[in-house]
């Protein structure tokens, strides 16, 4: 997908996030605080890094991903998005270089697909606020590169929840972003859908060499396409490096509470199959085959 001139975030070049110190209650306003979801934090993420955040359910993956989307602002700590402190940024500016796609995308209003797409060009806009040419054919063309050109004139309400989500994604595509962050980009979605969306992201950066991070619940899908894993429990990140490393039977077993065999595929990478047993905790006993 063109860039249309914007600069590319390359591999080489500085850092895109680091987060250092950061800290995070949703309740700690209350008398006498609460127990921080994410405490003292330390993260780097390199430019043109495919990061996958991993974790069981309340690690705070979709907090840290709001955190650095700088749509929460942490409590503790600090965030800077290419060495720039992400509060100093204006939405806009920072619309520009980063496009935050949520779990679930529903629109106040009934638009049509092409419409919804080109909202991704508002941070590009002058004060007027009206698209040309040239943002046309940028929603255009990231209709095209998420295959969904043929939807462009149908109403999002019309469409499944695979062709939501590949609509949503043209949507940030058309910010013509350098880092993407996804919160669960293919919750709800069937096998093929899940493959497709990651298919296009890693084509995305192999692409544009745009930075990817996506917090996901699928262990192997994540260690399949991500470059790199950050595994969360709550307050803390466990393992950090690349899916052999950080995908291992024992981590497994102490993050997730359940036992799990781990064997490296060589075209898929580590493939992790859970199961119940005696001294899994947590787990029930499984039941006999019929």
């Amino acid at each position: 997908m063109s860039r249309s001139g914007a600069p590319i975030c390359l591999p080489t070049g500085p850092g895109c996030l680091r987060a250092r110190g950061v800290t995070f209650s949703y309740d700690a306003a209350e008398a006498g605080g609460g127990r921080a979801i994410i405490h003292g934090l330390d993260l780097d993420i390199a430019a043109g890094e495919f990061v996958g955040i991993l974790g069981p359910n309340g690690a705070g993956k979709t907090t840290l991903l709001r955190i650095m989307a700088g749509a929460l602002r942490p409590q503790g700590g600090t965030v800077e998005l290419f060495g720039r402190p992400m509060d100093s940024l204006r939405p806009a500016e920072r619309a520009r270089l980063m496009a935050f796609v949520p779990q679930e995308s529903r629109p106040g209003f009934d638009f049509s697909v092409l419409g919804l797409v080109l909202m991704g060009r508002a941070p590009h806009l002058g004060l007027l606020g009206i698209e040309g040419k040239a943002d046309l054919e940028i929603a255009r063309q990231a209709l095209a590169f998420t295959g969904a050109s043929a939807l462009a004139e149908r109403a999002f309400s019309t469409l499944s929840t695979g062709e939501k989500q590949r609509v949503v994604l043209a949507r940030a595509l058309a910010q013509q972003a350098l880092v993407f962050l996804l919160d669960e980009p293919t919750a709800f979605l069937d096998l093929g859908h899940q493959v497709r969306i990651y298919e296009l992201l890693a084509r995305l950066r192999e692409e544009t060499g745009a930075t990817i991070i996506v917090a996901s619940h699928d262990l192997n899908l994540a260690g399949r396409y991500c470059t790199r894993l950050v595994l969360l429990r709550p307050g803390e990140v466990v393992a950090d490096g690349a899916a052999e490393a950080v995908l291992t039977e024992e981590r497994i077993r102490d993050v997730y509470g359940v036992r799990a065999r781990v064997w490296l595929d060589p075209e898929a990478g580590p493939v992790v199959i859970p199961f119940a047993g005696r001294d899994a905790p947590g787990t029930v006993e499984p039941r006999p085959r019929r």
